[in-house]
């Protein structure tokens, strides 16, 4: 069964600070805030959150469908996910603007100051999911990540009138949505994926309090950064899953994807909430420790080796049957 991986398109302009921004910054003035930085390098690289997530599948040896649109300069970027083994068939090309920018400048400490530009994703909103579900059959599960919000709205609405089961996972537009966008975008989502200080977001924005929130999705998966991930599920226990051991952290971009193509990886072989997690940690840790999202590799032993050095051997005989 296919998954349907729904997100914006990018390319990545990524800077190092060789400093901590808030030795620049003064609380008090911050409605004058007017700062610039001097960075040490520059790299451009593939991004936006659904290519990562699908490229991150494909790693595991899932062949994922792209849903998103791009620009007339997506032809390069095209020919390396499909190398990758994304289905990039349904991408919608605009005729008039550039595939989406986002500007990303890191400090020392990991704290980022970033801009997007979106360009061509505001297209999104014109494709239509059942077209591509004719193409390459039913879906497991149909992911939503940060997108145009029209489009994610379209999508998840699609989803709910044609019983396909989704993933909210808004992160980035969680700081523009307004509550009433907020809860159209999660409510009757199988998982609901964000950060931990989105999930506070999404508590204050809608009004709803946590119990509420897993009232209303199956299963809610929190990511937090170097403490690991937290899974919270209905009728269950909370799962607290820590991060992966001995991890050289170099550019923290897109590490939250790949998280989430580990864990549907895995969800996707029937393995565990845990061991799912698991997953998600290990090739989160090849991105942390790379420039770039799309630009680690591993061999099924190396990852295998690395899983169960932080997780043990039961999770790394288990995970390893389904690693090609």
């Amino acid at each position: 069964m296919p998954l349907l991986i729904a997100g914006s398109i990018a390319t990545d302009h990524l800077m190092k600070f060789d400093g901590k921004f808030e030795d620049s910054l003064v609380v008090e003035q911050l409605d004058k805030l007017s700062v610039s930085f001097l960075v040490n390098d520059l790299e451009i690289r593939r991004g936006g959150v659904a290519p990562n997530i699908c490229f991150g599948l494909g790693q595991l040896g899932l062949s994922a469908v792209l849903v998103g649109a791009a620009g007339e300069d997506f032809t390069d970027y095209r020919s390396w996910l499909e190398r990758h083994g994304v289905d990039c068939e349904s991408v919608h090309i605009s005729e008039t603007k550039h595939t989406a920018r986002f500007v990303c400048t890191t400090d020392t400490t990991m704290a980022q100051f970033a801009s997007f530009y979106p360009g061509a994703m505001s297209e999104a909103r014109e494709i239509e999911l059942a077209p591509i579900v004719e193409r390459v059959g039913a879906p497991d599960y149909v992911l939503i990540g940060a997108d145009d919000p029209d489009g994610m709205l379209r999508h998840t609405e699609e989803c709910r009138q044609r019983g396909y089961s989704f993933i909210a996972d808004p992160s980035q537009q969680l700081a523009f949505g307004e509550g009433d966008l907020i809860r159209k975008l999660i409510e009757g989502a199988t998982f609901l994926f964000s950060n931990e200080y989105e999930s506070h977001m999404i508590e204050q924005k809608t009004g709803w309090s946590a119990e509420e929130i897993l009232g209303l999705v199956g299963t809610q998966v929190i990511t937090l950064g170097k403490d690991g991930v937290k899974i919270i599920a209905q009728g269950q226990e909370p799962i607290v899953v820590p991060a992966l051991n001995n991890v050289n952290a170099v550019e923290p971009t897109g590490v939250g994807d790949a998280f989430r193509a580990g864990f549907l990886a895995a969800t996707e072989w029937g393995l565990s909430h845990e061991r799912a997690a698991q997953v998600g940690c290990t090739i989160a840790a090849y991105v942390v420790e790379t420039v770039g999202t799309q630009e680690y590799s591993f061999t099924r032993e190396e990852f295998v080796a690395r899983l169960g050095a932080s997780y043990g051997d039961e999770a790394a005989a288990e995970v390893g049957k389904h690693l090609s």
